[in-house]
């Protein structure tokens, strides 16, 4: 695999996963040796390219600050690129479990179950269809699509 966008030094291929991993250098130590899967390497050219401060999603993708805050500020809280949750949402699911308890299903949806994917865990369940959002059986997240009826 060939790389040297950002220097060959900053890289190193891990035969695990079989992904290219980027090395960090924290606060110009080098505390540990912290891998990053770098999936986009447009995106990752950028990166080192822009001279905006970066982080890193709990997903373990790269983001600019400013970007993350923008995004924020327009209340998207999932990553662009893998739709997992870039923050605790905890208290919003609360919000939607009240909604939800609050907002009656009209009779002709009333006990229809639908498959839900979760974005957040990965899994899939079987759930009763609500018109406000489907909640996810296993990491009680709303953060799910539908995938079947």
């Amino acid at each position: 695999m060939l790389c040297r966008i950002g220097g060959r030094g900053n890289f190193f291929h891990c035969d695990k996963c079989g992904k290219l991993l980027l090395l960090l250098n924290l606060n110009e130590e080098l505390i540990s040796l912290t891998a990053i899967v770098v999936e986009c390497f447009i995106r990752l050219q950028y990166l080192f390219e822009s001279r905006q401060d970066v982080t890193v999603l709990p997903c373990g993708h790269t983001i600019h600050q400013g970007c993350l805050k923008e995004m924020q500020e327009h209340y998207q809280y999932a990553c662009p690129l893998c739709s997992k949750s870039v923050c605790d949402m905890s208290k919003v699911w609360e919000k939607f479990d009240m909604e939800i308890a609050a907002t009656p299903m009209p009779g002709p949806y009333q006990g229809k179950m639908v498959r839900i994917l979760c974005n957040d865990c990965g899994r899939t369940s079987q759930v009763q269809f609500h018109i406000v959002a489907q909640k996810c059986t296993h990491c009680k997240s709303y953060n799910t699509r539908q995938t079947r009826s």
